[in-house]
């Protein structure tokens, strides 16, 4: 079956995570993605060989490309790059601050050219604010944003163990092409469009954000737990961790006689409502934590189960590698390999295309967009 996308160009001038990210998502719909790399190759391919060779973030995001090498410095390569944005449906970058302006292939000048193409600039910051020539990476925004503010121990501010500030940047490259191509469908016009990593992250930053704007208060760490629902959070048991979450007063009642064995809680003034129970969660803790320390874990998550309290075990990676909600795709090296990756939400299995070879389908393109 084919994919919702065939038949669609996207000429992806792209590097590390957040363009290859959005670009990945459209490839797997079935747009013919044409990766555009430096002589040297995309900075990810480099960062390890964990993957039979490939490294894994080139090996996440890269699936079902085509690989061109052009140095875009040269005019041969400036000039075929121009000729593929103006065959393409949707072209992604995201050089350099001013890089892609300097050679004409930022959205505005492509758009300019070519009133039906939907084009996308991955940025730091926003292009009208003062921080529009910053250099911009994961860790970097997660930190210039507040992410790691709130993110952490009390006593350690840190960064999210993924890359969240990328992998937010194209997911709403992704969804605003998607728009974009809807709305090309009725007028027939295309646009250029500016994702900024800052504004995903402030974006997911909005009840931090309110909480300050709006009610005064700071937003602190609480390493694993949650800053303004309680009880949500880690107890240990006799032989292991579990999270609770406790989110509304029905849940608070069943939880207190049915998992504490202390109905008297529901009726403690400290309690009676999720605001109070967030600002003593200390002495609220003080009652739990004794609780679940007298429990093997699978009782515990027994008794949670019986009175239908959410829970979760507290993963390691290994956990997840074999964990029984995880459905897998299989995605070829390109070289005959194969290996597993955790399929894309929302999507029926699929055979995905391989990872491509730096440059493996350079000729074939010079030779298919030959200047007339």
């Amino acid at each position: 079956m084919p994919g919702a996308l065939e038949g669609l160009l996207v000429v992806a001038i792209e590097q590390a995570v957040a363009a290859p990210m959005c670009t990945l998502r459209l490839a797997d719909a079935g747009a013919r993605v044409i990766k555009i790399e430096r002589p040297e190759g995309d900075t990810a391919r480099h960062y390890d060989a964990a993957v039979q060779g490939l490294s894994a973030y080139f090996a996440w995001l890269n699936r079902s490309k085509e690989s061109a090498v052009l140095d875009l410095k040269s005019p041969d390569g400036l000039a075929l790059a121009q000729r593929l944005a103006a065959h393409a449906d949707v072209v992604v970058q995201n050089l350099a601050p001013g890089a892609a302006a300097r050679l004409g292939l930022d959205a505005a000048a492509l758009t300019a050219l070519h009133p039906r193409l939907i084009a996308v600039d991955i940025v730091g910051y926003g292009g009208d604010t003062p921080y529009r020539d910053m250099r911009a990476y994961d860790m970097l925004v997660q930190a210039e944003s507040g992410v790691c503010a709130v993110t952490g121990t009390p006593e350690t501010p840190s960064k999210v163990g993924v890359s969240v500030a990328d992998i937010a940047t194209g997911m709403n490259a992704h969804a605003a092409i998607l728009e974009a191509l809807i709305a090309r469908g009725a007028s027939g016009r295309g646009r250029a469009i500016e994702i900024a990593m800052f504004d995903g992250m402030a974006d997911w930053m909005s009840v931090p954000l309110l909480h300050h704007t709006e009610g005064g208060r700071p937003t602190a760490r609480h390493g694993l737990s949650h800053a303004s629902i309680y009880p949500y959070a880690r107890y240990a048991c006799r032989d292991g961790d579990v999270v609770i979450a406790v989110q509304h007063q029905g849940e608070w009642h069943r939880f207190c006689e049915g998992v504490l064995g202390r109905p008297d809680l529901t009726r403690d003034d400290r309690f009676a409502d999720n605001a109070r129970r967030v600002r003593n969660r200390e002495a609220l803790d003080a009652i739990i934590a004794p609780r679940f320390a007298a429990l093997a874990q699978g009782d515990a998550i027994g008794l949670l189960e019986a009175n239908a309290i959410a829970w979760a075990r507290v993963s390691g990676v290994a956990d997840l590698a074999g964990h029984p909600a995880l459905r897998c795709l299989e995605s070829p090296t390109g070289d005959g390999g194969h290996f597993l990756v955790p399929r894309p939400a929302g999507r029926e299995p699929f055979a995905p295309g391989p990872v491509p070879r730096l440059g493996e389908h350079t000729d074939r393109i010079r030779a298919e967009f030959a200047a007339p």
